[in-house]
């Protein structure tokens, strides 16, 4: 049986969990009140450092969930997006529309890992 590591965890939740040779992130939001694309921005940038503490990088995500308080915001957040993407590491990808935590909040991003 593998170790299960557990990365910032508090009493809620963890920000991502290592198990059987794959990273799991929580869905990783930006500061409310930023626009779609600053929002993304940060949220790839959040999602490179927690990959980066569970021993691993953007070049083995193996999927990627994308909500969007409203898919208008679909087009900024892929400028963000494809150029973040590790040439020729493109993971699968959905993207929906949901309610997130707050109105303020447009992208919410989800991704696993290979270790």
């Amino acid at each position: 049986m593998s170790d299960i590591k557990r990365i910032e965890s508090n009493a809620r939740m963890s920000a991502a969990v290592v198990h059987g040779g794959i990273a799991y992130l929580a869905g990783q939001i930006g500061t409310p009140g930023n626009d779609a694309r600053t929002q993304t921005r940060e949220i790839l940038a959040e999602i490179d450092r927690l990959l980066g503490l569970a021993g691993t990088d953007k070049t083995r995500i193996l999927t990627a969930q994308i909500w969007l308080s409203d898919m208008a915001y679909f087009a900024d957040m892929n400028a963000e997006w494809e150029p973040w993407v590790a040439k020729d590491c493109a993971p699968a990808r959905w993207t929906g529309e949901a309610k997130l935590a707050t109105p303020e909040h447009l992208v919410e991003i989800i991704v696993t890992a290979a270790v």
